[in-house]
């Protein structure tokens, strides 16, 4: 054993150290599962495997994979002093991941989608809702780890930025789903987007998910230029707001210019609002994100 550490460069502690992580994310990851179950007031066995409820497994996939991208700004790399430290660390950050999580979904129900019953949409077996309700969940995440990696320590400071940080994420969220209702309504007579989630119309749904998700990218950006300090964390949070808000009025733009040369000659509106093209829908999913991804890699 000790000739295969050797050779391998492995070390014990090391292996010890990834053993508590993993151990812990798998038991949260888990319990997203089962969490997911009672915010539906649904089991969420029935509803996976005998429902065969495929909105109801998208929401809780969503919910899964956004506690696994919080999880991984929980592990920097860096070991604690010990190992009961690094089990409060990982289970605190987990934990308040999750719990940020479902309270975000809470938010989004009845801040930017206030005019649907998501739960009742997705029980119903709504597809459309079910992706937006994952997308939310996701871009809620993304915007989490990157201040998990932003913050430093384990104190009462850092789960006060951690806190601002996901209230942040939900301000630009509901901003977002204001613009994008604007725009729908303006191209589609006056029309109500929300409805038309109601109605299952998926191309539309997957639409949105990509400009959630970018959005989120575009958001973390900040973290690159702003110095976390309990002394200002004020002001470091409205930094986060007003650059998240300017990175995502370019994302914005530049992504509007990509779509239109990537599809060009292809009527957006027509092909995503009026005959529900998933294919073009998932094209333009991949631009917003494609573009938001180079532009927060350039910025870092």
């Amino acid at each position: 054993m000790n000739t295969f550490i050797e050779i391998t460069g492995l070390n014990i502690e090391l292996l010890i150290f990834l053993t508590i992580d993993i151990t812990i994310a798998i038991i949260l990851l888990c319990a997203m599962r089962f969490i997911s179950g009672l915010s539906a007031k649904v089991n969420s066995t029935d509803e996976l495997a005998k429902e065969d409820n495929f909105a109801f497994g998208i929401s809780v996939a969503g919910s899964v994979a956004a506690l696994g991208i919080v999880l991984t700004g929980a592990i920097t790399g860096e070991n604690a002093d010990s190992y009961l430290m690094e089990i409060v660390g990982m289970a605190s950050y987990g934990i308040l991941g999750l719990i940020l999580i479902k309270v975000g979904r809470v938010f989004h129900d009845r801040f930017a989608l206030n005019q649907i019953d998501k739960n009742a949409q997705i029980k119903a077996r709504n597809i459309s809702v079910g992706i937006v309700d994952a997308a939310g969940a996701i871009a809620t995440a993304i915007i989490i780890r990157a201040v998990l990696l932003w913050v430093y320590g384990l104190d009462i400071n850092t789960f006060a930025a951690i806190i601002a940080g996901f209230i942040v994420s939900q301000a630009m969220l509901v901003l977002v789903t204001r613009i994008k209702e604007h725009q729908y309504a303006k191209n589609n007579q006056n029309s109500c987007m929300q409805n038309a989630f109601a109605e299952g119309q998926v191309a539309l749904a997957i639409r949105y998910a990509g400009q959630v998700i970018s959005t989120a990218l575009a958001v973390t950006a900040a973290s690159h230029f702003l110095t976390y300090s309990p002394e200002t964390l004020l002001a470091n949070i409205v930094g986060w707001f007003v650059f998240g808000m300017v990175m995502t009025i370019l994302v914005a733009i530049l992504t509007s210019i990509a779509k239109r040369l990537v599809l060009m000659g292809i009527n957006l509106v027509e092909e995503v609002d009026h005959q529900h093209n998933v294919g073009v829908a998932c094209v333009e999913m991949a631009i917003s994100i494609s573009i938001a991804l180079i532009l927060t890699a350039l910025m870092s």
